[in-house]
């Protein structure tokens, strides 16, 4: 933990400003609590909004420079994520939601580098000490935030399974019900059937506690890497204050923008494997196989 100490000239408390792996209280709004990063998500979305509405007061059959900038990106982002999902089809589905997810992690991470904003706030006194708290901090920054969006990506990745192979064939990717019943339908044409089907059937169980591990995964890494930058500016920023972390804020500007894509990129991966029917592929395999 990071700590620096100013000298408060009125009540010669000295002030800290410390890097805390929660995010902090701003104020209340009855029993709900706003911090720090609930209000740059906020102000993340207020840009995203005002972006979007920019965009579309400008639309053009002969677009501006602003229209054919976005062009380009949410062009080469659609044949990115066609890359992924290997359909169109589904791209387009999944399309709007990852790409919303890539602008708002990447706007949130962006605006917890910027120095202004992080020097905004006001001096808290507790118990004899003063504590410097900022009104903005990353929203990517606070697991809270992390966790949220990846529970959100797992769980809407489900829903959209249920939607593209029925609720039926999703329920079993995980609780295997089909390889358990083909015990009795398929053990005197093929005993082998004894051992694959319990096997399969404890495969769905791993999956299900695979779904699990994507909400782990998805919110620890982002929230890791993009705490870790905070902490490692304000100790650079402690050594040297204006020479010293230069060469690692440009550094955490580009790790923002990777983790954006990266999030965005596993939220499509996720869409794509639960839009895929792998009943289909397995019937598909044993009749090759016969």
């Amino acid at each position: 933990m990071t700590q620096s100490n100013t000298q408060n000239i009125n009540t010669n408390i000295p002030i800290s400003h410390e890097v805390t792996i929660f995010a902090e209280p701003i104020f209340n709004i009855g029993n709900f609590t706003v911090t720090n990063s609930i209000i740059t998500s906020w102000l993340t979305l207020l840009i995203i909004l005002a972006l979007a509405f920019a965009i579309r007061l400008k639309l053009k059959k002969i677009p501006g420079k602003l229209q054919n900038f976005f062009e380009i990106i949410m062009e080469g982002a659609l044949s990115l994520c066609d890359q992924v999902t290997g359909d169109r089809k589904i791209s387009k589905k999944v399309f709007p939601l990852s790409f919303s997810l890539f602008f708002f992690i990447l706007i949130s991470n962006w605006l917890g580098l910027m120095p202004l904003l992080g020097s905004l706030g006001f001096t808290s006194f507790e118990g004899g000490n003063a504590t410097f708290v900022p009104l903005f901090r990353s929203a990517t920054a606070d697991i809270n935030t992390t966790l949220a969006l990846a529970i959100m990506v797992v769980i809407a990745s489900n829903i959209f399974g249920i939607f593209m192979v029925g609720l039926w064939k999703s329920f079993n990717k995980y609780v295997n019900l089909i390889s358990l019943g083909s015990i009795f339908t398929k053990v005197k044409k093929d005993p082998t059937v004894l051992i694959v089907a319990p096997i399969n059937f404890f495969v769905g169980i791993l999956e299900l506690v695979g779904e699990m591990a994507k909400i782990a995964s998805l919110s620890f890494r982002l929230f890791g890497n993009v705490f870790a930058g905070e902490v490692l500016l304000a100790s650079m920023g402690v050594i040297m204050a204006y020479l010293v972390p230069a060469p690692f804020l440009f550094l955490e500007v580009f790790v923002g923008l990777i983790q954006a894509l990266i999030f965005s990129l596993l939220a499509t991966v996720y869409f794509a494997i639960a839009a895929q029917d792998h009943s289909e592929h397995e019937e598909h395999k044993e009749a090759h196989a016969h």
